[in-house]
């Protein structure tokens, strides 16, 4: 028998992706452009939502609180990025070079699993015994005599929000990296070992590039999920540091749909331009 065209093949995906992906986000830039009404949302155009968006930016005395908003994430995703990286690439590392058994393997990765058996607000709820001023961590601290004093900016701070961001993240970048690290042919490693090649000159002149698309992918997992997260800045930030999904949570939570679905509209354009950054980084990696 005859197998259907591949167009055919591929239409219930492609239904499934219009209907779940492409329709929202279309109609989430559609109401971006509508009036603001406190009380009902009116189908219209008008630019006034961006407008709100960016007042104050053609300022030069001081940046505006949109802008002051993006880079303060930006700071959180870069930071969480490269941590996430580099303890993601050397876990994957250590499992699929050091790790020979893949009954051991597995049992690595269903230990890496156990935590998403909860909710992230149970894990991030987890650090506050921990790092609080009563915690385990400042009580140990002054035990040892390393400080006489509780230490305030391990909770509620930009470094609770990064650990958290890192603890939730870094398997997401670990998975995809384990799995072309599992795709490298192992006689390119022994055959850089017979030119002379020390270790690190393997790992990054071989392994390295032949781990960039999952470097890649995992890269756009935590990058997205870090850039519109607002449960993670709320809960350990203590309600005190701003970004751009809790932004948005709040338009939202204010019933201003529009203003909301513009700011939406404008984290998307960023992370797109982070991940089109990213891939000509991969891109000239792979050329050199």
């Amino acid at each position: 028998m005859k197998s259907p065209p591949s167009w055919l093949q591929a239409l219930p995906m492609g239904g499934v992706f219009l209907l779940f992906f492409a329709m929202p986000l279309l109609l989430i830039v559609a109401v971006s452009f509508w009036p603001q009404n406190e009380y009902t949302l009116e189908p219209g155009f008008t630019l006034d939502n961006y407008t709100t968006l960016f007042s104050g930016c053609g300022s030069t005395d001081e940046l505006c609180v949109t802008v002051k908003t993006y880079l303060s994430t930006l700071k959180f995703c870069f930071l969480v990025w490269l941590a996430t990286l580099v303890l993601g690439f050397t876990l994957a590392y250590f499992v699929a070079f050091h790790v020979p058994s893949l009954a051991a393997q597995t049992v690595l990765f269903t230990i890496l699993t156990i935590p998403f058996w909860t909710s992230n607000v149970i894990r991030m709820i987890s650090w506050i015994p921990l790092l609080g001023r009563n915690g385990l961590v400042n009580q140990s601290l002054m035990g040892a005599g390393i400080t006489d004093h509780p230490l305030d900016w391990l909770l509620y701070s930009d470094f609770s929000v990064v650990l958290a961001f890192v603890h939730l993240n870094t398997t997401f970048m670990m998975v995809p990296i384990f799995n072309s690290m599992m795709k490298i042919d192992r006689s390119l490693l022994e055959a850089a070992d017979d030119c002379g090649a020390t270790a690190w000159q393997t790992l990054w002149n071989v392994v390295v590039p032949l781990c960039r698309t999952g470097i890649l992918i995992g890269s756009i997992f935590v990058i997205t999920l870090v850039m519109g997260d607002f449960v993670t800045v709320g809960v350990m930030g203590g309600q005190q540091i701003a970004s751009v999904g809790k932004t948005i949570q709040v338009q939202t939570s204010y019933l201003q749909f529009p203003l909301a679905a513009a700011n939406a509209v404008v984290l998307l354009a960023v992370v797109l331009l982070i991940i089109a950054a990213l891939n000509r980084l991969v891109d000239l990696r792979k050329e050199l």
